[in-house]
């Protein structure tokens, strides 16, 4: 779908101008021919539950059924034009589309940490380097070309300080900017907490997982002066980084204000008992599930133009009102998880085409530009340091490391301290192939053991027994390799 608002854009002559992160993980898998096949499997098995609704609507004993086959021809015309696109128009290959629309200036895209590792905590600068590394260069080899931004995984960031070692020996661990700099990484992402101060984004109500989690919140950060109307360069090394502006972002992922809580958007949470699907709308936060009204696609899609007539408008007048007191060209840069349209907020991505059409026929003194467009024409003038930090609840690390998680950080520092203990004897690639087979491996899993979404999944109860049988089972094989 979201290729699908890039490609219909660009056919009506508009360039989309989003900066699109996919992670490396995500890229290898939406390369990746048996899930391609079983995304194909999925469509039908989506298709065939509609067309089994279609059989029982319109049904005199159900009230409001002839709005129900109404709701399921809409699924059925829907899911068959996904299933068209996928097959006729990108041949299954998203990779290659996403690249073409890349190389005709519409999209950026961005890299992450080769398998998401919560870079913060991780024990050694080796095994950060690995992950930015190997994230790099498997953008560059899918894409075809270098990625100039990453999403720190997670948001996550933390400055330089002194470590001690095993023998209680000082030495100086160097900030994240450093190792993305080693890997031609210009610039990153971060809340808008951390650039200005105040109340962390995670401190609110939000759309997705993280709404009902328990958490430890922080006290507000003392004010800065500064603001997110400008990027900065990083003290330790010429990496830039820009802050989500506050005001922009959260009216479009609150909850509570924002316009994905909007009673007449598609009730994520409440799904047909034979079918699954969504066949109603949220009517209001404080509505229980058995009580939702219907959905009405044309109702969503009216409101829909008016959420973008106010957003666009929102836009206008942050840049406007910080041009008029500094006389600078200001930055709203807006930054979201890719799955809050058109999954949670299933309207989202129509909301994106109409608020880029808008900007683009009506508001043309918005300059719409790709991060890396926009450092190139407005590069940052000044420095700044920033804390420790994420965008997980509370804005600091304790989603990743709590009480439910702390058993697992001493196994993962085991095991990066293990592997470069073991490939320290191997200065050149061996010659044996089994060997060199077994030492790839090895470090596969080490990259793998150190996912962030293993203790994201414990902590947020999603898929906790999933989340600790795939971090032991990544245990194994990595000591199985390594004693091997």
């Amino acid at each position: 779908p979201l290729l699908n608002v890039i490609s219909d854009l660009y056919e009506e002559g508009i360039k989309a101008k989003l900066t699109i992160g996919i992670t490396p993980i995500l890229a290898e898998q939406l390369n990746d021919e048996y899930l391609k096949d079983g995304f194909v499997k999925y469509l039908d098995s989506r298709i065939n539950a509609v067309a089994e609704d279609l059989k029982r609507y319109p049904n005199n004993s159900v009230a409001h059924s002839q709005h129900l086959k109404y709701l399921a021809d809409y699924y059925y015309e829907w899911y068959n034009n996904i299933k068209n696109c996928f097959l006729n128009k990108y041949n299954k290959d998203l990779i290659a589309a996403f690249r073409k629309y890349q190389d005709l200036d519409c999209i950026e895209i961005t890299t992450s940490g080769a398998t998401h590792g919560f870079s913060p905590l991780l024990a050694t600068d080796s095994s950060l380097n690995a992950q930015f590394k190997i994230g790099s260069d498997t953008t560059k080899r899918l894409f075809g070309r270098k990625a100039r931004g990453a999403w720190l995984p997670e948001c996550a960031y933390r400055p330089g300080y002194e470590a001690v070692d095993a023998n209680g020996n000082k030495y100086w661990r160097p900030a994240i900017e450093v190792i993305l700099q080693n890997n031609s990484i210009e610039y990153f992402f971060t809340e808008s907490h951390v650039i200005e101060g105040g109340v962390s984004v995670g401190n609110r109500r939000v759309i997705g997982v993280y709404g009902n989690i328990e958490y430890i919140p922080l006290p507000p950060r003392p004010a800065t002066g500064l603001s997110t109307y400008e990027a900065y360069w990083l003290p330790d090394a010429q990496v830039a980084v820009m802050g989500r502006n506050d005001r922009a972002g959260y009216q479009v992922w609150s909850a509570a204000d924002g316009y994905p809580g909007d009673g007449c958007y598609r009730e994520f949470h409440k799904k047909d008992d034979n079918s699954g699907m969504n066949y109603w709308r949220i009517t209001s936060p404080s509505t229980d599930l058995g009580d939702k009204m219907l959905y009405d696609p044309v109702l969503a899609m009216s409101r829909v133009n008016e959420n973008s007539d106010h957003y666009t408008t929102l836009l206008y007048n942050l840049l406007n009102d910080y041009k008029k007191a500094t006389n600078k060209n200001g930055l709203v840069m807006v930054s979201f998880d890719t799955e809050l349209f058109g999954h949670w907020w299933f309207e989202g991505l129509e909301f994106i085409k109409s608020v880029i059409r808008k900007l683009h026929n009506f508001m043309p003194e918005v300059e719409r530009m790709t991060a890396a467009e926009y450092l190139d024409k407005y590069p940052p003038t000044s420095a700044i340091s920033i804390p420790e930090s994420s965008w997980g609840q509370g804005g600091h690390f304790w989603v990743w490391q709590n009480h439910q998680t702390e058993w697992m950080w001493p196994i993962i520092h085991a095991a990066e301290k293990r592997i470069q203990n073991i490939v320290s004897k191997y200065p050149s690639i061996p010659k044996d192939k089994v060997l060199h087979r077994a030492l790839n491996q090895l470090a596969r899993e080490n990259l793998l053991l150190q996912s962030s979404d293993w203790p994201f999944l414990i902590t947020t109860w999603q898929a906790r027994d999933y989340a600790t049988e795939r971090f032991r089972k990544h245990q194994e094989n990595f000591e199985r390799l390594a004693s091997m």
